[in-house]
């Protein structure tokens, strides 16, 4: 009995400080809000994202967002209103830690984005589907909780080739 005691205490020693540690989660979630820059119009929405870490480099993240910043336009003498009505993307994220508070990262991705034009009563609905890539970072306050800010460039695959640049600032959270 007296060697299972002794046993018990020498693990509980070598176990405690590895306990006391705190991993860093492997599942992050942000809201913000973000700034949708395109030829016609700057549009902005509130995004949500959740995020999951395979290793401390690479990890997987989807996003989703719905408009809340319409813009008025003029097209060929018309007054329109442009509306982002929604949109949803995944992305492969590899990540650089700089130090246990600061992380940049690169993510390449695949999205859908719908956009609505109105005007005297008529309305049209336009989306596409783009490649999406980008930069940004994370910055943890407490380890837990911390700011968000990114740019992504979203490739639309239609023959005009379209292209649309958004910038985001979100508060981040490791669970």
């Amino acid at each position: 009995m007296r060697n299972v005691l002794l046993a018990t205490a020498a693990l509980t020693l070598i176990a405690a400080p590895a306990m006391a540690q705190d991993p860093a989660s492997r599942v992050t979630g942000s809201i913000g809000y973000t700034q949708l820059d395109g030829d016609d119009g700057d549009l902005g929405a509130i995004t949500a994202r959740a995020g999951y870490d395979f290793t401390r480099h690479l990890g997987i993240e989807g996003e989703a967002s719905i408009g809340v910043k319409d813009q008025d336009v003029t097209f060929g003498g018309v007054d329109t209103t442009l509306e982002h009505e929604y949109d949803a993307a995944v992305y492969g994220v590899a990540k650089l830690p700089v130090n246990d508070n600061l992380e940049l990262f690169g993510r390449v991705g695949y999205g859908t984005t719908e956009v609505k034009a109105s005007t005297a009563g008529f309305a049209a609905t336009e989306d596409g589907e783009s490649l999406n890539y980008g930069v940004g970072a994370n910055y943890f306050i407490d380890g837990r909780n911390g700011i968000r800010a990114d740019w992504t460039r979203r490739d639309f695959r239609e023959d005009d080739g379209a292209e649309l640049d958004t910038y985001g600032l979100s508060f981040v959270r490791r669970f």
